[in-house]
């Protein structure tokens, strides 16, 4: 053997020996076209996470386990109010000075793909997750065959019911293979002039005044959209939108079974006991739960629609990484989202109320638990069977921006459902023509 060999021999056993006497496993980061490059052991690293809504939003056990299992990835924890961090963010981005890593809703997630500002987070999902341990919605922040985010959590919709208020009134509680057109009916039967004022005390159904339970529900049961299948055109004049539009607004105007807009942005008619069905989002039953201990209520599925097919609307907020940290912060933030998937990640995220996990084993547990609604398979089997998400995409809050007033003024009987949807037609289909 010669000198010269031995010499690199004995270079490429110490350098063995050196990386594997740190203790810290070797980083192998994806490159975004999909391929791997190499990275240095993953060292001491800062990672700088935003936190909008802080530790009422994120579980602070979660924050506080992953420092512990992983000492050489020091936290910088940005707790922001979330109006402030969403209008903050923009100006940091554009200083190429936000956090490494933190959440936003997912069609803004979108938009950072779209633009640059989030990685593409599909190379590392290949590499370490089994993509069978999860739920559809793992991969939702998906654009041109890239994922830009990781589910933070889902927030689904499910029809809630007041027990009691069915009770009194003979009625058998709502069951999964409820119509949309039973709820109505049903709501009809329960709504009461109590005190003979000629205006309704208990409500049957209080119709929600935002995309999320308000007017898509009501255009999807009817075999509408808001925007059609490649997310690039307007769809609410199609007829079976503005059919769904006008159902919508009749539970107000016409039927006269929902409190109005108005009333309901500070009645909370459901939690005071004066409202017998309403959509209801997952994370508001820790608010509920905690005001109205004793409120008997529960859940069932979303209704099935007037086509025959069920549709229950998932908001899901995703943890963003920014795209320009750097490779080491990058494979950090990773190694922090593969906590947050992980089997105890998941279950502090059950535990903490705010949204459901997106892995199968966790939600499986969720299921047991005897905390209200105890029919959490309302959720959980409703984003299974049904789950969508909210028509989004790159231009989402501007369109959604561009349509709302009119929407209201159709909840509010100012506009017919027929002429409102022409205005957000052509509204609309400019912002997503502006936005190509």
């Amino acid at each position: 053997m010669s000198k010269k060999t031995t010499v690199i021999g004995f270079m490429v056993a110490l350098s063995l020996l050196t990386a594997c006497s740190t203790g810290k496993p070797s980083a192998t980061v994806p490159s975004d076209s999909g391929g791997t490059a190499t990275a240095a052991p993953l060292k001491d690293v800062t990672l700088k996470i935003g936190l909008p809504g802080g530790y009422d939003i994120t579980s602070q056990k979660i924050i506080t386990n992953f420092q512990a299992k992983y000492p050489n990835i020091k936290l910088e924890i940005e707790e922001t109010p979330w109006a402030d961090f969403v209008t903050k963010i923009v100006t940091r981005i554009a200083g190429n000075n936000p956090p490494d890593l933190w959440l936003q809703e997912n069609a803004v997630v979108l938009g950072y793909g779209k633009r640059g500002v989030a990685e593409n987070l599909e190379p590392y999902i290949k590499r370490d997750l089994k993509t069978d341990d999860y739920v559809s919605a793992l991969t939702s922040a998906k654009l041109d065959g890239k994922t830009y985010g990781i589910p933070h959590g889902i927030n689904p919709g499910a029809l809630a019911y007041n027990k009691q208020i069915f009770k009194d009134n003979n009625i058998p509680f709502p069951t999964d293979d409820w119509t949309y057109n039973d709820m109505i009916e049903t709501a009809k039967k329960l709504t009461k002039d109590t005190n003979g004022d000629g205006k309704p005390d208990i409500y049957g159904f209080q119709a929600g005044n935002n995309i999320t339970l308000g007017w898509l529900p009501w255009m999807r049961a009817y075999g509408g959209s808001a925007l059609d299948s490649t997310l690039s055109k307007s769809n609410f004049t199609d007829p079976k939108s503005i059919q769904g539009l006008t159902a919508w607004a009749d539970t107000i105007n016409k039927l006269k079974i929902s409190p109005t807009r108005e009333a309901a942005t500070t009645g909370k008619f459901f939690e005071n006991g004066k409202v017998a069905m309403t959509f209801f989002q997952y994370a508001t039953q820790v608010s509920l739960n905690k005001n109205k201990p004793d409120l008997d209520w529960d859940t069932v599925k979303m209704p099935i629609g007037m086509d025959g097919k069920r549709f229950v609307p998932m908001v899901v907020n995703q943890w963003i990484v920014y795209s320009k940290s750097k490779p080491e912060v990058k494979e950090a933030a990773w190694t922090f989202l593969k906590y947050y998937l992980s089997d105890e990640g998941q279950s502090l995220l059950s535990e903490s109320g705010t949204s459901l996990p997106v892995k199968k084993t966790a939600l499986a547990e969720l299921e047991k638990s005897t905390t209200k609604p105890v029919n959490k398979k309302a959720y959980t089997k409703g984003i299974e069977e049904a789950g969508g998400t909210l028509d989004e995409n790159a231009s989402w809050n501007e369109w959604r921006a561009a349509a709302g007033p009119i929407l209201n003024d159709i909840m509010d009987g100012k506009r017919t459902p027929e002429d409102g949807a022409k205005e957000i037609q052509q509204k609309v289909q400019g912002v997503l023509d502006e936005n190509k």
